[in-house]
């Protein structure tokens, strides 16, 4: 960092003119890298409540004249951008729509008429316009350079001689129209799949053909397809990768097993969910000597039948992911593979890509090693069974179910300790009716059997990642992929400070990483089975980053380890048979790959994890409005869990139910948003409105097509 700038200012009261200079000089100077305003305020003096508040100020001017760029909330660097720009496209249904830029700085606006059509999430190239005093930038689509979306899902209105998809889509405004010839057997109120064909420039709609019938709205599979079809996600598996699964041989040849380490008389279990058909992971024990247990993390070895570039292989990279929606899994693999071949199923020979440690009664790691293995699980229990295990200490299998439960909750404790941080979440699930109809909801919490395998697998992870990126100083580590989760935004570690400050409680901002984690740890804590809890945890991982695939290792925050990986779930992540692979050829001695290509696949990894978890929470989303849909009228306890410009969000205390209050039912005043203390405020009679405030609700409308709850204060 450039010190150059600091004699311009002195610790007395700054002038505006002399703050732009400085800032403007010392960014300029700092070109290739971007800062936050306490960094801006270190570098250049600045010092005392009023110089930050001018900082802010001078620094926001500059921003808005476009002197500087704002990357994200709060980080700023110098505008040294031309007038062409590449980036993506984000398409809006009210018209306003936006190009990012692939430099992630200020985003642009473009208007309808300058879009050239471009469809959401498409990469365009745009050219900024002469900017307005006082005005948005704006730019015009110059170029389609790349199409993502063009299927769009809807419910067909049939005329006489046209058809039109009607859409309940927040990205496009226009309804699609269908040729009569291109109906593909659809008829007047179907929910199907369309895509687009072409759209004239000169014309308001696009035109579409309908490629797949998807049912009736309202029928549980019809919806459950329309969410994956929806995010361009598959619901049904290709016939011919279905083919090429059956033909992989079931019989492990006995030169195979020779090749292995043998673990098939060693005692063997699995734990999973009860409803789980893809057992991933297995664990063994034996005592090895006094007080010292060898504990094998066992791994179903999918990339011994799954080769690279082959069909199951390309379509299991395609989808990067198994997608868990309320009611089905959609698996990343064939069901011959992960329901059959791969699944670790009780008695039966299968084999393995293990890490096996060998622990003292203390849990400490004396030593580990990585070998290809041959298993039989002698059982496999739910987390219930296992749960009643150790909680009666009775039961088949207590004395190792005790034993490896002793060594993880010691392994737990060190890891808190360490600075790992405690994100504690339950999960929403349903009782359905075999029509898919949700009868009830439920809370699932983690207990010390789900703890059990927890550490296990982050154990066998971590040891995987520092066997290939921990090397002696002085060498290079080879290319690997690693799970990395970034240290939180200073920004908005200081938010979440100014937010607690308000319930009594106060977070550490400055110190090691340690003790930062340890700080959020307390306050954690702190509030739990407090009224303020659910708020304070919903602030607190907002203000965490997000945990994504990479190639350039910067360690993972939130669980404290200096190298991470994910290598323990191959049967529904992708990630996972690229570490097997590359693992695979690094303990065979083979040279480092190329970085690109493989941080590509990180990159696309990560965001197929993303629309994933989005289709997810829209399938849960949808199922609560469904829930809820005879309950119209009735009145219930809730909290704020959500404050925008357009509503206030409330979680219904008794079911986790979310709806929104419209801000056109609040019509007693006339409310603002004040971002940074998430909340509305009445302009005249100052009332307002704060997410974590406990309110009573009545449900006013269940709109299933938006997957959408209307509340009214009640």
């Amino acid at each position: 960092m450039s010190n150059k700038a600091n004699a311009t200012i002195t610790p007395a009261k700054p002038r505006k003119k002399d703050l732009s200079a400085s800032i403007i000089n010392f960014l300029t100077e700092n070109n290739d890298k971007q800062f936050n305003y306490k960094q801006i305020a270190a570098a250049l003096n600045v010092r005392g409540e009023e110089g930050r508040r001018l900082l802010i100020k001078v620094l926001d001017k500059l921003r808005d004249d476009d002197l500087l760029l704002e990357t994200s909330r709060g980080r700023y660097r110098i505008n040294n951008r031309g007038l062409m720009l590449e980036g993506r496209f984000e398409r809006r249904s009210n018209g306003k729509n936006f190009f990012v830029p692939d430099d992630d700085a200020n985003i642009i606006y473009i208007p309808e008429r300058n879009s050239k059509h471009a469809m959401n999430g498409d990469r365009v190239r745009v050219q900024l316009l002469a900017k307005r005093k006082r005005a948005e930038t704006e730019g015009t689509v110059v170029e389609i350079l790349e199409h993502t979306q063009s299927r769009f899902v809807g419910v067909m209105e049939v005329q006489k001689h046209f058809a039109f998809l009607v859409m309940d889509n927040k990205y496009l405004s226009n309804d699609i129209f269908i040729p009569k010839e291109d109906l593909n057997g659809a008829v007047n109120g179907d929910k199907v799949v369309v895509e687009i064909v072409e759209w004239p420039e000169k014309a308001n709609n696009p035109v579409g053909k309908v490629i797949d019938i998807l049912g009736k709205p309202g029928q549980n599979d019809t919806e459950m397809h329309a969410i994956l079809a929806q995010y361009d996600l598959p619901y049904k598996y290709p016939e011919e990768v279905e083919k090429y699964a059956g033909l992989i041989p079931e019989k492990i040849e006995e030169e195979e097993i020779a090749r292995r380490e043998d673990f098939r008389d060693v005692f063997t279990i699995t734990i999973d969910p009860k409803d789980a058909k893809d057992f991933d992971d297995a664990l063994s024990i034996r005592e090895i000597g006094p007080f010292m247990w060898e504990v094998g993390v066992h791994i179903a070895d999918v990339t011994h039948y799954v080769k690279p570039g082959d069909l199951v292989d390309r379509e299991a990279e395609n989808r990067a992911t198994s997608i868990y929606l309320v009611d089905r899994t959609i698996p990343m693999l064939p069901e011959k593979l992960s329901n059959g071949l791969c699944s670790l199923r009780p008695h039966e020979e299968k084999l393995c890509f293990s890490v096996i440690f060998q622990l003292n009664d203390k849990a400490e790691v004396r030593q580990s090693r990585i070998a290809r293995t041959v298993i039989k699980s002698d059982s496999r229990l739910a987390y219930e069974d296992a749960q009643a295990v150790i909680e009666t200490e009775k039961g088949d299998f207590s004395s190792e179910i005790l034993k490896l439960n002793h060594l993880a909750k010691q392994l737990r404790e060190r890891r808190f300790a360490s600075g790992a941080i405690n994100f504690e979440r339950y999960e929403v699930k349903f009782n359905l009716d075999e029509k898919g109809k949700p009868l009830g909801v439920y809370f699932k919490e983690s207990k010390e059997a789900n703890h059990l395998i927890e550490e296990f697998m982050l154990l066998a992870n971590k040891a995987v990642a520092e066997a290939i990126g921990k090397v002696p100083k002085g060498k290079k580590a080879k290319t690997f992929v690693y799970r990395v989760h970034d240290v939180p935004d200073p920004e908005k570690l200081d938010t979440l400070n100014t937010f607690i400050l308000r319930f009594g409680h106060k977070i550490k901002q400055d110190g090691t990483k340690i003790e930062v984690a340890k700080s959020i740890n307390s306050l954690l804590d702190k509030v739990q089975g407090r009224p303020e809890e659910d708020l304070v945890e919903t602030i607190a991982i907002r203000t965490m980053s997000k945990a994504v695939y990479s190639t350039k290792n910067v360690g993972h925050y939130g669980l404290a380890f200096d190298y991470y990986t994910h290598f323990t779930s191959p049967i529904r992540r992708y990630p996972d048979m690229l570490v097997h692979r590359l693992l695979e050829s690094y303990l065979n001695g083979g040279r480092s790959v190329d970085q690109g290509p493989l941080e590509d696949e990180c990159k696309h990894c990560s965001d197929m994890e993303q629309v994933a978890s989005n289709a997810e929470r829209d399938s849960i989303k949808y199922k609560q409005v469904e829930f809820m849909s005879d309950k119209i009228g009735k009145v219930y306890d809730g909290v704020i869990s959500g404050v925008t410009e357009w509503g206030i969000y409330v979680e219904i205390n008794e079911n986790k139910c979310e709806g929104m209050i419209p801000i056109r039912e609040l019509d007693d005043d006339f409310y603002e948003l004040d971002e940074k203390n998430y909340r509305l405020v009445g302009r005249r009679k100052k009332r307002e409105y704060r997410l974590g405030q406990p309110v009573s609700i009545q449900v006013a409308r269940a709109n299933l097509d938006r997957k959408q709850l209307d509340f009214i204060f009640a």
